[in-house]
């Protein structure tokens, strides 16, 4: 039968583990997250997730094939009432497949209820109101009072996690839609009585929004205080995106070829 399976290269202890979860969201958000996190906390490359039905595709970095799921894991010390001592993250640029979904998280879960994975937190991002996600529909859609700030919002899959979400400052969703791996996740979660929560940010969709990164990596350092998390470079970063973006589209207007209705990162 087939079936997902989660595959490390390394003999990596990950009990009472954080588990941090990066899907492509709006504004590619959980991507810059996570690649601040590889980069900030050192984290390394253990293996990933394989599924003969994910698409035949890896990710080429510093000449070396990678998996579109892949894993990190890293010794940070984690300071959620104590109960984690290590950082796992598992991350792709890739939108897993809607039939593949259920499978691969509950694949996710029984793995990493073996491993005995403390907390689970889940990164996305949702649209500025006015403005679409850009994902072909799987952005999440939430009911939130805009307000001149970036906005963060939290799922929490149980009361515990509540909790911690409101000593964090972060305001629970009312209503909402939230799809893909981490609407299943959330659910899931919440089915198992998993500590799993979901932080959501506000986002620009029309481009890689690494200011509201910068607001993710906040809250996340107050999970991990003694990780020195500096997002600085991150809103030096979104700077210079913005402007590299500004000035192709601006050449777009001027041109004569035909209109792209999609771009490519990277």
């Amino acid at each position: 039968m087939e079936q997902a399976k989660v595959w490390l290269d390394k003999d990596v202890d990950l009990e009472d583990a954080l588990v941090v979860c990066c899907f492509p969201s709006v504004g590619m958000v959980s991507s810059v997250v996570a690649h601040f996190l590889i980069d900030h906390l050192k984290l390394e490359y253990i293996g990933g997730v394989a599924h003969p039905k994910l698409p035949a595709i890896c990710l080429v970095q510093d000449g070396v094939p990678l998996p579109p799921i892949r894993a990190y894991a890293g010794e940070p010390i984690c300071k959620i009432e104590g109960v984690c001592d290590k950082v796992l993250l598992l991350m792709s640029e890739m939108i897993v497949p809607d039939p593949l979904v259920n499978e691969i998280v509950s694949s996710l879960f029984e793995w990493s209820r073996e491993q005995k994975a403390a907390v689970g937190v889940l990164i996305d991002a949702f649209a500025r109101k006015g403005m679409k996600g850009g994902l072909n529909g799987n952005e999440p859609l939430v009911e939130y009072e805009d307000t001149e700030e970036v906005d963060v919002l939290g799922v929490a899959a149980t009361p515990k996690m509540a909790e911690l979400l409101k000593e964090m400052d972060i305001k629970l969703l009312e209503q909402g839609v939230i799809k893909g791996m981490t609407g299943a996740m959330l659910s899931e979660g919440a089915s198992r009585g998993r500590s799993i929560m979901s932080i959501m940010v506000e986002a620009d969709p029309r481009f890689p929004d690494a200011r509201a990164a910068a607001v993710i990596i906040e809250q996340l350092n107050k999970m991990m205080p003694v990780a020195d998390l500096d997002h600085e470079p991150l809103l030096e970063e979104a700077k210079q995106l913005e402007e590299q973006i500004r000035s192709m589209m601006e050449g777009a207007e001027g041109s004569s070829a035909p209109a792209s209705t999609s771009m490519l990162y990277g």
